[in-house]
């Protein structure tokens, strides 16, 4: 059996230190991780759904433009719809499993304690981020419900409802991710 051979010029590493951008999300342990846990999957289906749904549509599109000759007005408003919904529930699952929005390189060059703080500082940004997409989308929502989309029987505002939805999300996720932090600098952990 052969030992590994270690460069003396590179600095020791601690290999037992568990990195704080790990991205696996915390073992659902309490009600709010087991919650969240259950929101981020169903998020997950329904834009895995929309995602199948936007290319039926789009299929249905090219057949009855080239084949049919006869193009519905619907599909794009739909499509926009689906794409919408795919993106924002999609980013929020992301946000959930820590594998969308961090600033994980520059984590892993920082010491232990700035890791802590930098982990606390992404949860904040995306917790903001996220406020934002789901305070200015549902502002935008109830801007254009009166008004008709063209093409189709949906109000013209309604690509806004799943941003709301995934901004809303992306702060709970957050704030269950920074009172994890929270939690792990408690008990000296992490």
């Amino acid at each position: 059996m052969s030992m590994p051979v270690t460069d003396p010029t590179e600095p020791e590493r601690d290999t037992d230190a568990v990195p704080a951008t790990d991205p696996t999300p915390a073992p659902p342990d309490a009600p709010l991780a087991r919650g969240c846990s259950a929101l981020a999957n169903l998020a997950t289906v329904i834009a895995g759904g929309a995602l199948l749904g936007l290319v039926a549509v789009q299929g249905w599109q090219v057949v009855a433009r080239y084949v049919l000759n006869d193009s519905p007005s619907w599909t794009e408003p739909v499509t926009l719809l689906l794409l919408a919904t795919a993106m924002s529930l999609g980013a929020a699952a992301g946000v959930h499993t820590r594998r969308h929005f961090g600033f994980y390189l520059l984590a892993q060059a920082l010491r232990p304690g700035l890791r802590r703080s930098l982990e606390a500082v992404n949860c904040l940004v995306i917790a903001i981020i996220g406020a934002v997409l789901a305070g200015w989308g549902a502002v935008l929502l109830v801007d254009g419900v009166g008004i008709a989309s063209a093409g189709a029987p949906l109000p013209q505002s309604i690509g806004y409802l799943p941003l709301s939805i995934g901004g809303a999300l992306m702060v709970l996720f957050a704030t269950e991710q920074l009172l994890q932090v929270a939690s792990a600098h408690r008990a000296g952990t992490h």
